[in-house]
């Protein structure tokens, strides 16, 4: 993305001020001096950077928003290929005495007391901040904590160390919000969270992205910690995963790896279609998965498809995948997106207008994620503007994912919908039948084409058999007023413009 290769030359503040120039490209002057400007490099090791911001809502923002673009820039410039995390620091960069123009100073962290404010400074980050999949702190730890992410060291048999990713706190059975489409995947999570055996193994969840996947992977483990705090869990991404193999080859420390992933009583890993197609990684995942299963492990796994779906999988682990219970999470509907906006306005603790949460949940269709992301944006620009959350004001403040989503909403879609709904074939819609029955649902879609696309009227008369863009202005006329003289047709009209909106 227009960043040079990794040299040996490059130090941190020059990685720092690299990858800040190269996320303002990217994002814009108003996410950089809003979002980007504020971190500062508040020290490191020879495994991992951390990145500061002043206030815990910043930090968290970042990480959903940026952690994953930032992260990749750095690793790709990083002679030393350290990973990042993101802390809460004491002061912003403007504030700080020690700062310099490349925003790097003197390491000054704060630890984030349960109400998630800013506790007393302390000389180095939580544990909750600064464990990472690869890097271990010098005490392990087990169990989990009501505040903060459960620390990413667990002790592992004979004094082993076993590494994991931190745990959200905000990921728990609690905060999941439930609905038709992941009702099933949640309750086989919440019996191997609540199980004192191995209920099914492996629990393999799979769905689209942003539909809550991590989400019940970290709530396993937060149970599991909580009930039984002696289990030692390990939690981290197929790629972690793979990188740790790697290290361990190129160290020719391969039985260490062995020992620590092979000492855990529960085995979570997140995203393994990143393994398809890396035999090796594949190989030694698979031994280290009939080591646990054989012991009567736990073992979780994740991914953007079902086992049978994932592509260069071998036919050995695919099976081994599937001999479980494998459980989807299903895109959202428009009753459980409400059900979050719901449940984030609650954890906001701000009063948001039913008419607001309800057109976002029409508006915001992808995911839970981004329905949640919209919902955050709407309350930070109220909190710092000043202004109150209406209709209006929603619109204003979220027209770019407003308008990508009117986007996403094909010719295509619009006509079959139309079809099944007035019962007629889709090839009526470019036929050129002349029938009142055909014709009229004919003007429906055409008139939605307009409504819920960014199509021109000859882009949308070419779908529709290379008709004129002047039949189009027809059809929308008349559908419009059709809409203002019948109410019933009217409300069959809205009806299939939400039917298409969710």
């Amino acid at each position: 993305m227009g960043m040079d290769a990794a040299t040996p030359e490059l130090d941190v503040k020059d990685v720092w001020t690299r990858v800040r120039q190269q996320l303002r490209r990217e994002f814009g002057s108003a996410a950089y001096a809003s979002w980007i400007r504020p971190m500062t490099v508040n020290g490191g090791t020879d495994r991992d950077i951390a990145l500061g911001l002043p206030t815990r809502f910043m930090r968290d923002w970042v990480m959903t928003h940026y952690a994953d673009r930032i992260r990749d820039l750095w690793m790709g410039l990083d002679p030393q290929g350290r990973t990042v995390t993101f802390v809460v620091a004491v002061g912003g960069p403007e504030l700080a005495a020690g700062d310099t123009a490349d925003g790097v100073r003197q390491p000054v962290f704060v630890a984030a007391n349960a109400d998630g404010d800013a506790a007393a400074p302390a000389g180095r980050p939580a544990a909750s901040e600064r464990a990472t999949a690869e890097r271990a702190p010098a005490a392990p730890t087990s169990g989990s904590t009501g505040g903060g992410a459960t620390s990413g060291a667990l002790s592992g048999a004979a004094g082993t160390e076993v590494f994991s990713a931190p745990l959200d706190p905000r990921f728990t059975f609690e905060t999941f919000v439930t609905g038709k489409p992941n009702e099933f995947a949640y309750a086989a999570a919440k019996r191997v969270g609540d199980s004192d055996h191995v209920p099914f193994n492996p629990l393999f969840l799979y769905g689209g992205v942003g539909l809550g996947k991590t989400h019940l992977m970290h709530a396993i483990a937060h149970q599991i910690r909580e009930i039984r705090p002696d289990r030692r869990v390990a939690y981290l991404s197929a790629e972690k995963f793979m990188y740790s193999f790697i290290r361990a080859l190129r160290m020719h420390d391969t039985i260490s790896f062995k020992e620590q992933f092979r000492s855990v009583d529960v085995l979570m890993i997140d995203d393994v279609q990143f393994i398809s197609g890396k035999d090796s990684t594949q190989e030694e995942f698979f031994h280290t998965f009939n080591a646990l299963v054989d012991q009567g492990r736990q073992i979780v796994l994740s991914a953007d498809k079902s086992p049978n779906d994932l592509e260069e999988i071998g036919n050995r682990l695919r099976s081994r995948l599937s001999m479980g219970l494998v459980a989807d999470l299903h895109p959202t509907t428009y009753e459980l997106r409400l059900a979050i906006l719901a449940s984030k306005a609650d954890q906001f603790g701000v009063e948001i207008p039913p008419k607001v949460l309800e057109f976002i949940a029409h508006k915001i269709v992808s995911n839970g994620r981004e329905v949640e992301g919209a919902l955050t944006r709407l309350v930070a620009h109220a909190q710092l503007v000043g202004r109150p959350i209406t209709l209006e004001t929603t619109r204003e403040v979220l027209h770019d994912l407003l308008r990508a989503h009117d986007r996403r909403i094909t010719i295509e879609e619009i006509q079959k919908k139309v079809a099944e709904h007035y019962k007629v074939r889709i090839a009526d819609m470019s036929s050129a039948r002349r029938s009142r029955a055909v014709a009229r649902p004919r003007q429906v879609a055409m008139y939605l084409s307009k409504q819920l696309t960014q199509r021109s009227l000859p882009e949308i008369g070419r779908k529709f058999g290379g008709r004129d863009h002047t039949t189009v202005m027809h059809a929308v006329k008349k559908i419009e007023d059709l809409c203002r003289t019948d109410a019933a047709f009217a409300e069959d009209v809205d009806l299939l413009r939400r039917m298409l909106e969710t």
